[in-house]
């Protein structure tokens, strides 16, 4: 692989929006191999096969295979189920375990970190080099793992484009970051905003006109390495924010204050805006992306660094504060509501609520009841799951750690009796 790199200023960026993503789509192409069917992955297969591209979704796992060409979906996200029915049933998506050429490849793999917070891209390489045979000139490779600053250029343009393929003339690689909030991707996948860079101008533009063929909102074009940047940049301002809430809640269990009615009141300042704690941070964005930031640069991430140590100790505040009330009792029966990481979704990646919930299990402070009515015995399994009305009939202490619509429901006579820890505030 050579490559045809050319001034491709950071500063200049160009942004088109464009309200088409009707009918047969306007990028002179008709195939698109996506690398991945996960949150991120399947949604987006599924979104291409509905604007009229032939879509072929590569998957390691055989069941995820299976289940899809069945025209099911293994994840949970509103109306995705009835948009897979439709493309598997027209013949639009299909799931292999393998790539296949297509003129479009668009890789969506996990971007995890090691044990000290080293980036994983074994995942991206892997499919970089799993598409490798099948490139051929005129193709475009597009990385929406969100990933770390030269991603793009070492890892996948290295892995992906064969031996002498010339980037940006025969073959273009750009770098486009997903930027979707769980339980809205089919309409965020389309309408938000999207940011483009390319190893090349001409990656760029091709990479632009491809998304402006599905996506509503404004495109903005800039350089590989910036749209990697500015993906983790959002991510790290969104923690930052987040750890000073829920440092904030710390400070307020210190001098036994309502933590949500200091914030509602500070938030009267027409320049203050803060935001809610909860009981850490979890997900696969939030909580792993500033990392990449702080493994680029580490004597330049000084504040990057430290919100996440803030909002990774949050869960441990809980966990002792859970323990201290626990000892009050004899034979205390807690019950943990919620172990997603967020509310209303099946996710439990780097879920706070889990761990939580798992360090309260471990611990002699009593017998723990788990529930969660978004997550089913199929896809969890590590300890067992309670009904809500066992939960609330049996526990003594109630912990809320996911805000989950079912227990917002909850009648406030059902508590008055009991000793609650609510992380979230939805109980006030």
């Amino acid at each position: 692989m050579t490559s045809e790199l050319q001034s491709h200023k950071d500063t200049d960026v160009v942004s088109e929006s464009r309200s088409g993503g009707q009918g047969q789509a306007l990028f002179p192409t008709s195939s698109v191999c996506v690398v991945g069917l996960g949150y991120i992955g399947l949604p987006t297969a599924s979104i291409l096969a509905s604007k009229g591209y032939q879509v072929a979704g590569v998957d390691v796992r055989e069941d995820v295979v299976e289940t899809i060409n069945r025209g099911e979906i293994h994840i949970e996200e509103p109306d995705l189920d009835v948009l897979v029915k439709a493309v598997v049933a027209n013949n639009r998506l299909k799931a292999i375990r393998e790539p296949q050429p297509a003129d479009v490849f668009i890789i969506c793999v996990p971007t995890p970190f090691t044990g000290d917070h080293r980036p994983d891209l074994s995942y991206v390489e892997k499919a970089s080099k799993a598409i490798r045979p099948h490139v051929r000139p005129g193709n475009l490779i597009i990385l929406e793992s969100t990933s770390p600053p030269r991603t793009t250029e070492d890892v996948v343009a290295k892995h992906a484009v064969p031996e002498g393929l010339v980037v940006g003339k025969d073959v273009f690689v750009a770098h486009c970051p997903e930027r979707v909030l769980p339980g809205r991707i089919l309409i965020e996948a389309v309408e938000n905003d999207r940011v483009i860079g390319g190893m090349t101008p001409a990656c760029t533009q091709k990479t632009k006109s491809f998304y402006q063929s599905f996506v509503t909102g404004e495109v903005m074009a800039t350089t590989a390495v910036s749209a990697e940047l500015t993906k983790l940049v959002e991510n790290s301002f969104r923690d930052v924010n987040i750890a000073f809430a829920n440092e904030l809640s710390v400070l307020c269990d210190h001098f036994d204050v309502d933590t949500w009615e200091i914030i509602e009141m500070a938030n009267r300042h027409p320049r203050v805006n803060i935001l809610s704690p909860g009981p850490g941070v979890g997900g696969h964005c939030i909580s792993v992306d500033p990392w990449f930031l702080v493994d680029a640069a580490p004597e330049l991430t000084n504040l990057i660094r430290t919100a996440r140590e803030v909002n990774e100790s949050k869960p441990q505040h809980v966990i002792d504060k859970v323990l201290k009330l626990s000892a009050r009792f004899t034979n205390p029966v807690i019950g943990c509501l919620g172990l997603t990481y967020k509310s209303d979704v099946d996710d439990l990646r780097e879920s706070p609520s889990l761990d939580i919930t798992r360090a309260l299990m471990n611990s002699d402070a009593g017998e723990v009841l788990a529930c969660d009515p978004l997550i089913t015995e199929d896809q969890f399994s590590e300890f067992p799951l309670h009904t809500l009305d066992e939960v609330l009939k049996r526990s003594t202490l109630i912990v809320l750690l996911t805000d989950h619509q079912q227990f917002r429901e909850i009648s406030p006579a059902v508590l008055h009796e009991k000793v609650v820890v609510d992380t979230r505030g939805i109980w006030r």
